[in-house]
């Protein structure tokens, strides 16, 4: 069967005509959770071509996903959805072209068209608006620095509160926890260097022998965990180090796999390999500029801590609308695993620098329905001890500290 997306898509200008700009997100129908978002600003222009060309983007970006799927568009703009449903014509000249170019993305039959209420496109608005405010201050929107999923709540947490959030030791019910589990060490590891995705996509290690032995240790323990604590769903990271521990809890648990490319550890681009101190040695402004700013690259145009908590908090959203109310084995690195911690507990990034993350430590966070997050435990290693006495993973008969 072909897949199914959701397009929501939205478009303004500032005067009509005046500066204007688009958004899209598209989302699998099945579960809801955002696959791709795009945004960008068109210059002068009036709503309606604002909103074609929002339309046209969105059906683009889900045509990239799967040039074969059903697509059902959904915007607030009931002369767009008339027109492109054939019920309405298209008289003005400017239209006609943009019409044109939507119904030409798929092959016919393929998309349909649904009107919704401008407060139910909220997401979509919001990064039209990103794009123009961008294009205000002469830049580029980037997608690194939306904040556009934060108007939809429903997706990231489930149903949106009626009341404010519970803060502090108020009654939280529901929710889908994490329990969010480092990979084992590779040979990078203990020399403290840089390994992150690589700029080529080449620098991929295994698990190192102690790795393995942490990533068992850390399979056993989760294996033995006491009923209310058991992971019904294992999302890895795709780089190697990754799919390894999670396969090791896998296989004890009889669960599969499942990939998610928002997991994988920062690109560091020239840094890749080299120590904490050969960094400073070579780079000492780019290193200094990366510990002082969350917009700061590494060398060679690596990713920011912006970026990677960008993509850490879609994955997160993502795998909150597809196993929503259970508990999900993360297994990714140092970097996005920091990021949705800090992000949990609403530090500045200044608080990265300040968290000791070890191979293969739990910590623990789960993500209530009125919006709340809490952060229940952080660098567990007490399933790596008999590993370590003993050179092996070994017996061990404890269980993960979480309740």
């Amino acid at each position: 069967m072909s897949r199914r997306f959701v397009v929501e898509a939205d478009g303004g200008s500032r005067g009509n005509p005046g500066p204007a700009g688009y958004g899209a997100v598209v989302r699998d129908a099945a579960s809801g959770e955002v696959l791709a978002e795009t945004a960008e600003s068109i210059g002068k222009a009036t709503n309606n071509v604002a909103e074609y060309q929002g339309l046209i983007a969105g059906l683009r970006a889900a045509h990239a996903l799967d040039p074969d799927a059903t697509v059902l568009v959904r915007m607030d703009s009931k002369l767009v959805v008339e027109q492109m449903s054939g019920r309405w014509k298209i008289k003005h000249p400017d239209m006609r072209p943009l019409a044109m170019t939507a119904r030409d993305i798929f092959p016919a039959g393929a998309v349909r068209y649904e009107w919704m209420p401008r407060e139910r496109n909220k997401h979509a608005d919001r990064l039209a608006n990103e794009a123009m405010d961008a294009a205000a201050e002469g830049r580029t929107w980037q997608p690194e620095q939306s904040r556009a999923l934060d108007a939809e709540p429903s997706v990231r947490t489930g149903p949106e509160p009626t009341t404010a959030p519970v803060v502090g030791w108020g009654e939280q019910t529901g929710g889908t926890t994490f329990v969010l589990l480092r990979h084992g060490e590779t040979a990078l590891t203990r020399e403290k260097r840089f390994s992150g995705s690589g700029s080529t996509g080449d620098d991929d290690p295994e698990l190192a022998p102690a790795g393995v032995r942490q990533a068992e240790a850390a399979a056993l323990a989760l294996e033995k965990a006491p009923d209310g604590r058991r992971i019904d769903a294992v999302v890895a990271s795709p780089l190697r180090r990754c799919r390894q521990t999670a396969q090791a809890v896998a296989d004890r648990l009889g669960l599969d796999v499942r990939i998610e490319a928002g997991l994988r550890e920062t690109d560091f681009a020239q840094w890749e390999g080299l120590t904490f101190g050969e960094v400073r040695e070579r780079y000492p402004r780019d290193l200094t500029q990366w510990m002082s700013s969350a917009q700061a690259q590494p060398t060679g145009g690596g990713e920011s801590f912006t970026a990677v908590a960008r993509r850490a908090a879609l994955a997160r959203d993502k795998i909150i609308a597809r196993y929503a109310g259970k508990t999900v084995l993360i297994v990714s690195h140092v970097t996005p695993i920091k990021s949705l911690l800090r992000l949990a507990l609403g530090a500045p990034t200044e608080a990265m620098f300040r968290m000791e993350l070890s191979p293969a430590a739990l910590s623990v966070v789960t993500y209530y329905n009125d919006g709340n997050a809490s952060v229940r435990l952080f660098n567990d290693t007490g399933h790596l001890r008999a590993a370590a006495a003993d050179g092996a993973a070994g017996p061990y008969s404890g269980a993960p500290a979480w309740r």
